[in-house]
């Protein structure tokens, strides 16, 4: 741990020398501006990620520069791990005066995304139970299931007294879920050797054979749902702030349709972001704190893989683990009924430039990350019927792993480092490198998450 520590401060000081001792003034931008880019990106968990995006912002006469009027962001892409993105989606301050508007419309569907069941640590991890050459049983779709969302959300912001501001949404989820479809995944590829084998139980196949993913959830379901709460926000600006407090408390209740009825669920979520500068437009120490915790009702497991959000900024909200929440770590590895984590950042600005009318700053920000349960579902983890058929030797020493009950409120830690580069502080193109700190949430000691924007 010291050594990843002093290796992530030497980071931070790296470019800190490199920065320039006086920030030059950007010029003010007005108008219209936009980036048209290809979508081409990866993520450790998702793949290679081919398609295109662009993001359009309106700064008008440049009085209020970097912020905007409005904001359109579209994307259209997929991912080589059957992972699709497609989303418009609108933000603004000033069409409605003195209220902030946000509204999305995504869909998402996942051919292949994570199950490593229930409650974090005490679902023991195997890397090998995913590897096709390994045992008469094992399948690289062993800890995947098929995960389909459909989201449409509208938010509003007002003012109750600066820095104080109420919150209100309405909005809906849908998950189509289900096992592998393999012979689906088999059409992709015309090498024997790569296809997957046809009838193999997935970890969440026997979820749902022994009854802990219930029959009402095991297909997904419509979820409607209203959500209210409050903001503090004292940040000097609404992207890439340099100083100030973001800190959000909110209730969301989700309400189940048709098969669904008895999903009716109340979550609370609270967010604390804190923006702290070290050297003015140079160096700044960010943090963020978060819970999501249900209050009330019975939440169906896929909705408890989702983090809510008072107004959506990215593009999927994901927990715990993965791009979203906690980089390193697997995507969706902490599994719970409640949840909390913690991001720690340092963010350098190692140089500024200007290539036309277009203002450019090149950024460094080595981080940590730690989330953990809270509130777990039921000791189901230790069932020894959800080994079977896993492995085929029953002397296999890890079958004692399987029952270690001790680490169930332990943290999960990773750590590593980001690269940014910036256009009009508003357009950002991240890249960022980390590893898990246990090799229970993760067998690789690298992984590389190329995205836009900071995570937070």
């Amino acid at each position: 741990m010291k050594k990843i520590l002093f290796a992530l401060l030497a980071f931070a000081l790296l470019g800190t020398a490199m920065a320039q001792e006086e920030a030059d003034k950007p010029s003010v931008r007005t108008g219209w501006t936009f980036g048209v880019l290809p979508s081409v990106a990866f993520d450790a968990d998702l793949g290679f990620q081919y398609g295109a995006l662009t993001n359009i912002y309106y700064f008008g006469d440049g009085a209020i520069y970097p912020e905007y009027y409005h904001s359109f962001y579209a994307e259209a892409a997929y991912t080589t791990k059957q992972y699709g993105l497609f989303r418009l989606s609108y933000d603004s301050k000033y069409l409605i005066p003195g209220h902030r508007l946000s509204v999305d419309l995504t869909y998402m569907p996942d051919q292949m995304c994570d199950f490593y069941g229930f409650n974090g640590y005490e679902s023991y991890y195997l890397p090998a139970y995913a590897d096709q050459t390994y045992g008469l049983y094992q399948t690289r779709a062993y800890y995947k299931f098929k995960r389909d969302m459909f989201r449409f959300s509208a938010d509003l912001q007002g003012t109750i007294s600066r820095p104080w501001y109420w919150n209100a949404g309405l909005g809906l989820l849908h998950y189509n879920v289900g096992t592998v479809d393999v012979s689906r995944l088999n059409q992709f590829t015309s090498k024997e050797e790569n296809k997957l084998p046809e009838g193999v139980p997935t970890l969440y196949d026997k979820y749902v054979q022994l009854g802990y993913i219930s029959p009402a959830e095991a297909d997904g379901g419509f979820h409607p749902y209203l959500h209210g709460g409050l903001t503090f926000d004292t940040r000097d600006r609404q992207q890439n702030p340099r100083r100030g407090i973001h800190a959000d408390a909110f209730l969301t209740y989700y309400a189940g349709l048709g098969s669904m009825s008895s999903f009716n669920n109340l979550k609370f979520n609270a967010f604390w972001r804190h923006y702290l500068p070290i050297v003015p437009n140079r160096l700044t120490f960010v943090y963020r704190l978060g819970t999501q915790l249900n209050l009330a009702g019975e939440s169906p497991f896929y909705l408890n893989t989702y983090l809510n959000q008072l107004y959506m900024q990215r593009v999927v909200y994901e927990g715990l683990g993965g791009a979203n929440s906690i980089r390193g770590i697997m995507r969706n590895r902490i599994l719970a009924r409640g949840v909390a984590f913690a991001n720690v950042e340092l963010r350098v600005q190692v140089a500024s430039f200007r290539i036309g009318k277009e203002n450019f700053y090149v950024g460094l920000n080595p981080f940590m990350d730690a989330g953990m349960v809270v509130q777990p579902y039921g000791r189901v983890v230790t069932d020894p019927r959800l080994f079977e058929l896993v492995n085929p030797d029953p002397d296999d020493p890890n079958l004692n792993a399987f029952y270690d009950e001790s680490r169930l409120y332990s943290p999960h830690l990773s750590a590593g480092c980001g690269l940014k580069v910036a256009m009009n502080d508003n357009f950002v193109l991240s890249v960022d490198w980390a590893t898990a700190l246990d090799k229970q949430d993760n067998g690789k000691f690298s992984n590389l998450y190329i995205k836009m924007g900071y995570m937070f």
